[in-house]
């Protein structure tokens, strides 16, 4: 088996596996990684083995390793996820917030729940005409005790969520909790369904895309980032000549 064989075999189990690809075939010849949130985001339970889990124990690592790496130079995420476990989903957004490196997400199908907090995370956002965002209020699995504290714990936890939201997109926090606490949308349920161009429309997503516009953009994103780059490097080299 060849070397080019060898490195399509590899590329192929890890996408597996893990659902990550560094795309490098390309013109501009920048290194970007590919990160996939689907199904659901499993927390600190094991979902059953049949379902689509992403864990967020392999995400927040390899985002580590992104921002420390000196070869890759931006992040795609690509989001169909039904939402999840909301600190693990918090966390994955707080990491890709967080990233120097420009970060870029694209909606396809679906980016539900605290999936909404990881898709307006990045530096511009991507959904595609027939993708969905879901928002509605904060709910609890199990044991749930019938006291003023448990109302005060779900209200901290939506605040956590609707102000790490706002922060990053435009809708307003006012327009957040109405979308939230919207009737007569959901069967049985309180919120909002966003398709394509009204997720635009409310300020939560960027703009209206496919994976053509998100690697386009984050190509671009990526030239000013390496620049900058360069240029403090430069700096850097001249302030040493100078002493």
């Amino acid at each position: 088996m060849g070397k080019k064989e060898e490195q399509e075999m590899h590329r192929d189990e890890r996408i597996e596996q893990t659902g990550q690809l560094t795309l490098t075939d390309n013109k501009e010849e920048t290194s970007i990684h590919l990160l996939t949130i689907i199904g659901e985001i499993e927390g600190h339970d094991n979902l059953g083995s049949s379902s689509k889990t992403t864990k967020y124990e392999h995400i927040l690592p390899q985002l580590a390793a992104i921002e420390d790496s000196k070869n890759i130079s931006g992040l795609l995420v690509l989001l169909n996820t039904m939402g999840g476990d909301v600190e693990a989903g918090l966390a994955i957004a707080e990491m890709i917030a967080s990233l120097s490196k420009p970060t870029v997400s694209l909606v396809l199908g679906g980016s539900h729940s605290i999936g909404v907090p990881i898709a307006v995370s990045t530096d511009y956002s991507y959904i595609v005409p027939s993708g969905t965002m879901v928002i509605h209020p904060v709910r609890m699995n199990g044991t749930v005790i019938g006291a003023q504290q448990t109302y005060d714990y779900f209200r901290q936890i939506q605040d956590r969520i609707t102000g790490f939201v706002c922060s990053h997109c435009c809708v307003s926090k006012q327009r957040m909790e109405e979308m939230m606490i919207r009737q007569g949308m959901l069967s049985r349920d309180l919120g909002t369904i966003l398709v394509g161009e009204q997720a635009v429309y409310e300020g939560i997503i960027s703009s209206v895309g496919g994976i053509r516009e998100a690697v386009q953009k984050l190509h671009e994103l990526a030239d000013g980032y390496r620049a900058g780059r360069m240029k403090k490097k430069n700096s850097n080299s001249d302030k040493k000549k100078i002493k």
